[in-house]
């Protein structure tokens, strides 16, 4: 199985929304990519709870069943069409995949 984790930092304003609104909207549309490709056993959204610090606003963690069926997700045209939302409104993205 291989885990794929993605973090990122939103800009404070971005697509005439703030930070938290984009986060609210980021969530939901990664949300909407379960189960978008067979081999997807798990797809967790995770917002950063207010008060602790943290570096990152939001973080995705995915399992998916081997390298094809991530393969498969990064190219699924839903995942695709996120990208260009999170490209604009992110300030950083960190990632890691790893075989668990």
């Amino acid at each position: 199985m291989i885990r794929h984790i993605v973090m990122w930092k939103l800009k404070e304003h971005a697509e005439g929304a703030s930070r938290a609104e984009n986060v609210l909207k980021l969530k939901e549309k990664l949300e909407g990519c379960r189960g978008i490709v067979p081999g997807i056993l798990k797809l967790e959204v995770g917002i950063a709870a207010p008060g602790l610090e943290s570096t990152y606003d939001i973080v995705l963690v995915s399992d998916f069943t081997d390298k094809a069926a991530l393969d498969a997700y990064q190219v699924h045209p839903t995942h695709t069409a996120l990208k260009g939302f999170t490209g604009a409104v992110r300030e950083s993205r960190e990632c890691v995949d790893y075989e668990i």
